[in-house]
């Protein structure tokens, strides 16, 4: 009887524990998925990212000259502007100009209504034409009275009349002078009248007052058009403006605690900011003895040393101010990049600094040679394009997690 109640080892290994053996494997997986989840959760919460401010490195030679002493930011201005109006008050008939037109000195730019102005000039040309002929008239009757005073005088001489008919047209001459003088005092009144109706004629034309570009046109035609500002809106002071693109320079504000480093005739190198990768050569003009109170900056002058169609008024540009002219051929540039001395870290008893690769801190050994500038040339370790983190934690290490400033 006991030989068959025992339980042959078979059954033991399907009724282990009263539980199937597939149960138990279930639960030993579940125990060591919760022990990873447990694991990567602790990692992570454990590696926060870190904010780093970053920069990246350009090789020795390229960007800004190593020699830059400041930068400074501003917009291109222009020294000859205008906003060109007639000098009377009148109704456009015309207008000759358009945005981009590049326009001569003395060209036309609009017309005004003339026909008020048209008649007061005929006029006036009418009444110098009689006082020019009051003049004929009065110098002819000088040379009638002339004769006549002659022939008294030779009757006179003979006995043949009196004293008083040959004082007579003596008086008579002097008369017809004075006359004369009158007359033409007239005409040349006249031919004022003539001068000053044509000018104010010649005011209905608008014209250019300098070779220029059109950068915004003001009115239309049947507007009326003012040298003086009118009440209401209706009238306008002005055609359009016109800009004297040679006269385009460049206007910064620079800190006033570098201004002193900033003299007149200093290089210069000015970066649009629509066009990054061209460099205009440059100089300062004067720096302006004024300061920006609430600004603490002084304003700059600076000529553009090249000219281009590219540059237009009131675009932004980035200006660095240069030690010297480097007019003498420079020698090729060592090889490497140009790291900033604020990345460069002490590692494992080396010079070491930490690259941003896929939002992680790579550390590398780097090899340095002379100092640039105000950079630090590297040889080795690094290229350019590369970004490095700027003034780097102590906490900072290899595959760190990081996240940029910038």
């Amino acid at each position: 009887m006991l030989k068959e109640l025992r339980i042959d080892g078979a059954q033991r290994e399907d009724h282990d524990g009263g539980m199937p053996k597939w149960i138990w494997g279930l639960i030993a997986g579940l125990v060591l998925l919760g022990a990873g989840g447990a694991a990567a959760w602790w990692f992570l919460a454990g590696s926060k990212p870190l904010l780093v401010q970053t920069a990246t490195v350009r090789a020795n030679g390229q960007g800004p000259s190593a020699d830059v002493v400041l930068q400074a930011t501003g917009y291109v201005t222009a020294r000859r502007s205008a906003t060109v109006s007639a000098q009377i008050t009148g109704t456009l008939t015309e207008v000759l100009i358009d945005e981009g037109f590049r326009v001569k000195k003395g060209q036309v730019l609009a017309r005004l209504d003339d026909s008020g102005l048209k008649a007061s000039l005929a006029a006036a040309e009418a009444q110098a034409r009689s006082a020019e002929a009051a003049v004929a008239q009065q110098r002819a009757q000088l040379l009638q009275a002339q004769s006549d005073a002659r022939r008294q005088n030779d009757l006179l001489a003979q006995g043949m009349t009196t004293r008083q008919a040959q004082e007579q047209t003596a008086t008579a001459v002097v008369a017809h002078a004075a006359q004369l003088e009158a007359a033409l005092r007239q005409a040349e009144a006249a031919q004022a009248q003539v001068k000053l109706a044509r000018v104010s004629f010649d005011y209905t034309t608008v014209r250019a007052p300098f070779d220029g570009v059109v950068t915004a046109r003001a009115a239309q035609v049947g507007e009326i058009i003012s040298p003086l500002s009118a009440g209401g809106g209706f009238t306008r002071t002005g055609v359009g403006t016109i800009v004297d693109m040679d006269s385009l320079e460049v206007g910064v504000d620079v800190n006033e605690a570098y201004i002193a480093q900033v003299k007149p005739d200093m290089p210069c190198e000015a970066v649009l900011d629509a066009y990054p990768d061209w460099k205009i050569p440059a100089h300062v003009v004067t720096v302006i003895p004024s300061a920006d109170r609430g600004k603490a900056t002084v304003k700059v002058r600076v000529a553009l040393d090249q000219k281009d169609e590219r540059v237009v008024p009131d675009m932004g540009v980035r200006v660095s101010f240069l030690a010297s002219k480097g007019k003498q051929p420079q020698a090729a540039p060592l090889p490497g990049v140009l790291l900033p001395p604020e990345a460069l870290v002490q590692r494992d008893g080396g010079n070491a600094v930490f690259v941003v690769a896929d939002g992680r801190a790579e550390q590398r050994a780097v090899k340095l040679g002379p100092d640039v500038g105000k950079f630090r040339l590297v040889t080795e370790g690094l290229k350019a394009g590369d970004s490095v983190v700027l003034s780097p934690p102590a906490d900072l290490k290899q595959g760190s997690n990081i996240v940029s400033k910038d």
